[in-house]
């Protein structure tokens, strides 16, 4: 029986390396496909998630450990595919019109890949339009938005209005440094993260996984 505690420890570790190999191994013994993802490396994903909400860790430690996850899922995806493993569900991602800030999407999308998501990156000064078409095309759950800049957070309620006016049945969740509970509910967003961490949960909370 494959040791899927292992692959964790090394993905917590950030040990890229590691990680393909016991990834393969677990692969080679025999694991379904879907215990390797779920008790390997979302378990593993999941405790960076935990000490990053704690500030145990902090972003480059999330970033390496994302990078380790992203080798075992290379390794994965054509036996999660084969074995008809779906992901929980589409969050379509990306930075609102006017804001060039990628980093904190990045982080997110990582997270959100990293708890079984599947994420459409449609990347940053992103426009109203491209988030509902995004949505539209992938048949998305969620449309999760970020801005850096006070200048640029009135882009959000653009896109708020934009999907709901759409008639999509999609949840919209904001987030970014400038971003806060208050304006949240202000615009209409149904949540509102404060960190990459959290909107991996408030998405599947949104999801209702």
């Amino acid at each position: 029986m494959a040791d899927l505690q292992a692959l964790a420890d090394a993905l917590i570790k950030g040990d890229r390396n590691k990680v393909v190999e016991l990834t393969k191994k677990a692969l080679d013994e025999a694991t379904p496909p879907k215990d390797v993802l779920e008790q390997g490396l979302i378990a593993g994903m999941a405790v960076v998630g935990r000490r990053f909400k704690a500030n145990e860790v902090y972003v480059p430690e999330v970033l390496i450990a994302a990078r380790a996850m992203k080798g075992g899922m290379e390794v994965l995806q054509p036996q999660l595919a084969a074995a008809g493993v779906q992901p929980v569900g589409t969050v379509v991602l990306g930075t609102v019109k006017g804001d060039l800030h990628d980093i904190g999407k990045n982080l997110v999308g990582m997270m959100l890949t990293g708890a079984g998501m599947k994420v459409v990156d449609i990347g940053v000064d992103a426009p109203a339009e491209k988030f509902v078409q995004a949505c539209k095309e992938h048949n998305a759950a969620v449309c999760a938005m970020s801005a850096l800049l006070t200048t640029t957070m009135p882009q959000m309620p653009v896109v708020v209005k934009a999907v709901k006016d759409a008639g999509l049945t999609v949840k919209t969740i904001i987030g970014g440094a400038p971003v806060t509970q208050n304006f949240a509910d202000e615009i209409g967003a149904d949540a509102y993260a404060p960190d990459a961490a959290s909107a991996a949960d408030s998405c599947k909370q949104l999801m209702g996984v």
